[in-house]
């Protein structure tokens, strides 16, 4: 059974809060720290987290109270704070992406070997019922041989909302960087590893304008590409398209399609955990829904951090640094050949996470 796993956490911002939500009083963890850049809130996050304390970044990558460090810094800090905690040995678990580039991303994963230490990574909504239940269905042959997959991601862009969204148009932002990693995650759980890519992007305009908080008015500049598409040749052969976008309005697309020889599945948004699957079988006059089959049910974010806790030997953590590698390589490679203008080879591959049975909420939230 065991003590509960410690947990530090460094940046309490808007997503932090989902987290905590999962995490904060859950049986199989304990939060001992926090820390963040602005002093006041990290106090106040420590205020509602019983027997967690407020330390400097780097007293808590070194502390011996620490296991893992919860890396929910802004993507440009990802590598650091990572590096800096496999450094003093400790695990991390890290927004997506693992890192702004390719090359820190691989140097992560190799320092985790390096250190004999695990790292993980958001997203972890693709172990939830939506896309484990599609996975399940596509293994069962419900839809015959998978040939193509779409995935759709169209926004006018996360400045409405966010009080300080800057970082999603600065290096490491962007839609593909920023919404991709669930979308390419889903498509490696549903249709194994990519082997090539093929990319196209554009830039609306070069500034944005912040629509809430305090900052509401004040236009930032917009220094990435801002719609993307690309083409996935999965190394079975199947052919994904993926569109992310923070210049369109809606969509009506499914968020993820996956067509076979004999069906066509519609996955619910990779950004959830849940959702409706629907079926729609050749020769059949409408669609219908799958019952949930596999995932965790009622899932919320941190559940990846519960599932890299009760890993072993047998069973990898399923948001594995290996998948959250090779989700980044084929998200880079479809940048790089829009700027090229050319196919590009990935470097890496990966083997599928194992698939999630069908898990109630009451046993994964106090699974001890």
């Amino acid at each position: 059974m065991g003590d509960p796993h410690r947990v530090g956490i460094v940046g309490l911002g808007v997503i932090s809060r989902a987290y905590l939500g999962t995490l904060a009083g859950h049986p199989a963890v304990r939060i001992t720290a926090v820390a963040d850049l602005d002093a006041a809130r990290a106090a106040a996050a420590a205020q509602r987290i019983a027997g967690s304390r407020v330390l400097a970044v780097e007293r808590l990558l070194d502390s011996p109270d620490v296991d893992t460090v919860l890396n929910l810094t802004v993507p440009a800090a990802h590598a650091e704070i990572s590096l800096g905690a496999l450094g003093n040995a400790k695990s991390v678990y890290t927004e997506k992406p693992l890192a702004v580039t390719f090359a820190d991303a691989r140097s992560i994963v190799d320092a985790a070997s390096t250190a004999g230490a695990d790292v993980s990574c958001a997203p972890d909504t693709v172990l939830g019922t939506g896309t484990q239940t599609a996975r399940a269905a596509i293994e069962a042959g419900l839809i015959g041989r998978p040939l193509a997959a779409s995935a759709v991601m169209v926004t006018p862009g996360p400045e409405r909302w966010h009080p300080s969204p800057d970082f999603y148009y600065a290096a490491g932002g962007g839609p593909l960087l920023d919404m991709g990693p669930y979308y390419v995650a889903a498509l490696v759980h549903l249709l194994g590893p990519v082997r090539a890519v093929i990319g196209a992007a554009s830039r609306l305009r070069a500034e944005r304008v912040i629509g809430s908080g305090d900052r509401a008015g004040q236009r930032i500049p917009v220094e990435v590409d801002s719609h993307v598409s690309g083409i996935l040749e999965h190394a079975g052969g199947v052919l994904s398209t993926i569109t992310t976008s923070f210049d369109g309005v809606r969509t009506t697309a499914a968020p993820i399609e996956v067509h076979g020889e004999t069906g066509t599945l519609a996955v619910p948004d990779p950004n959830g955990f849940s959702g409706p699957v629907s079926l729609f079988e050749l020769g059949a006059s409408e669609w219908h829904t799958l019952e949930p089959s596999a995932g965790y049910a009622d899932a919320a974010r941190g559940i990846g951090l519960i599932d890299h806790i009760t890993a072993d030997a047998q069973r990898p953590p399923r948001a594995n640094g290996d998948l959250a590698l090779h989700v980044l390589d084929a998200l880079t490679a479809v940048l790089r050949s829009a700027a090229e203008g050319r196919r590009i080879e990935l470097t890496t591959t990966v083997r599928r996470p194992e698939p999630v049975p069908l898990t109630p909420a009451t046993d994964w939230q106090a699974w001890r």
